[in-house]
């Protein structure tokens, strides 16, 4: 979306997806999904719904699908109450791409122009410290093969969740709970 310019549109799109990382792997696809969008709890919603969409067609079962959308919720609703204190007007970029990197892995990266933090600070919650709330960052961990956090220039964080996209199983219908075919199809 146009405005703040950290998402650029038309052919610059493209180029900007492809930028390098640390590791000197670079994306081959333009983002999957590019939204921009203010820091109000009503809003997660619909992005739960493109996410889960997204995750179901890269092939990801129902359970990996709902822990994605849960750890981009609790990401999202992180942003909102740790970085922008609960403010409505704060402003969220969410993308998410395929890179191909050893494997296939879908990435997706959630930035704000909120409060920073040392990310050597985030930390989950003990386990055993049983309340309420402060196990997004526990479950993002758990849920995603990558989880890492950084400040950006000159203000807000950056998140990076990636998990790797399951391989193509054989043509046929399958059981989604199981994974097993389906009424004896290959």
């Amino acid at each position: 979306m146009a405005g703040l310019g950290r998402f650029p549109s038309g052919r610059n799109a493209a180029r900007e997806d492809r930028r390098s990382r640390r590791d000197g792997a670079v994306t081959d696809a333009p983002s999957l999904i590019r939204v921009e969008l203010l820091s109000q709890p009503e809003l997660l919603a619909p992005v739960r719904a493109m996410l889960t969409s997204l995750s179901e067609r890269l092939g990801f079962d129902d359970v990996e699908t709902g822990h994605l959308a849960l750890a981009v919720d609790e990401a999202l609703a992180n942003v909102i109450r740790h970085g922008y204190e609960g403010a409505a007007d704060g402003r969220i970029w969410l993308s998410a791409s395929v890179r191909e990197t050893p494997t296939r892995r879908l990435h997706i990266e959630i930035e704000d122009q909120g409060r920073q933090v040392d990310p050597d600070q985030i930390n989950p919650r003990d386990l055993d410290d049983v309340r309420p709330g402060g196990l997004g960052v526990h479950l993002m961990r758990e849920v995603t093969d990558t989880c890492e956090f950084e400040r950006r220039t000159p203000t807000g964080m950056r998140l990076v969740l990636e998990k790797s996209i399951p391989t193509a199983r054989p043509s046929g219908r399958y059981d989604k709970s199981t994974g097993t075919p389906e009424n004896g199809s290959p």
